[in-house]
């Protein structure tokens, strides 16, 4: 069968069958890269700074379309309620999250026995490398602007210890501080007060936490043709193979007529037997 492969028709479709099936993975992968291709996000609103009270509620669930919303409070901080998040990275450092509470000025006010006059929420006031460099929240009113973030999930079985917390989670942070909060925390990019912008301690540093990139979808459809496109690049070959195979049958078939053909050949022609005159009667004898 190589003998027939090697003939210069099936060396050219071997070369032609090749090329069309490149251009079939090529065709496979760049569908390839359209299932996973988003489309373009319709214009967001979200670096635009709201007011906290009018983009989220206490008390209820934190809604997915807030996420990522810049947002400014006007407030006051609780130096006795700041804790620190440790596992936190900057620069591929590791360090701490200082998280402390914010009363939020016209917030609504929860109901229930266990509700606090003021509603709470916690901030992510930056980030340092060592706990010991966490210095306390600022003093008097302040107006921050920053981020909205959702809350995180505790960590499990862990207990950070004193001044400390697994994760900005409002659910243990509440417990830990005794009052009502917001569904989600700040991360702040800046605090003024007295219409100054408050500096940073020199060990702070500033947190600038973007917008999460919407996550991709599937696009099954692509990736069904992407599929598709490596089928027919093998099924080019594979009739290529099967034609230089059939050609490969009728050349043995060739062959075997051709042996039969030697092995008994033609008989010569018979003669025919010579034929003997017909008898002739004897003369009939007459009596006399």
């Amino acid at each position: 069968m190589l003998k027939t492969a090697l003939k210069p028709r099936w060396i050219a479709g071997l070369v032609f069958a090749l090329l069309l099936s490149a251009v079939f993975v090529l065709l496979s992968q760049w569908q390839l890269s359209r299932s996973t291709q988003h489309e373009a996000p319709a214009p967001s609103s979200v670096e635009e700074v709201k007011p906290l009270v009018d983009v989220l509620k206490p008390g209820q669930f934190f809604p997915g379309s807030v996420s990522d919303q810049m947002v400014t409070a006007t407030g006051s901080y609780d130096p006795g309620k700041q804790v620190l998040v440790e596992g936190r990275l900057y620069n591929n450092q590791k360090g701490f999250w200082i998280v402390s509470a914010f009363a939020v000025n016209d917030a609504p006010v929860l109901k229930g026995v266990a509700a606090s006059p003021q509603t709470w929420i916690p901030v992510a006031r930056g980030w340092v490398a060592d706990a010991a460099q966490a210095g306390p929240p600022p003093s008097g009113t302040v107006t921050l602007t920053g981020r909205l973030l959702p809350s995180e999930a505790p960590v499990p079985n862990v207990d950070a210890g004193p001044g400390r917390a697994s994760a900005v989670s409002t659910a243990e942070l509440i417990n830990t501080w005794k009052v009502s909060s917001y569904p989600g925390f700040i991360a702040a990019t800046s605090e003024i007060s007295g219409g100054a912008t408050i500096p940073l301690d020199g060990d702070v540093k500033a947190l600038n936490i973007p917008a999460q990139p919407p996550a991709e979808q599937v696009n099954w459809l692509n990736l069904f043709y992407a599929v598709e496109w490596v089928v027919f690049a093998g099924f080019s070959v594979f009739i290529w193979w099967r034609l230089v195979r059939d050609d490969y049958r009728r050349d043995l078939e060739d062959d075997e007529d051709y042996e039969y053909s030697d092995g008994f050949p033609d008989e010569p022609d018979a003669v025919p037997a010579a034929t003997e005159p017909a008898s002739q009667d004897p003369e009939p004898k007459v009596q006399q």
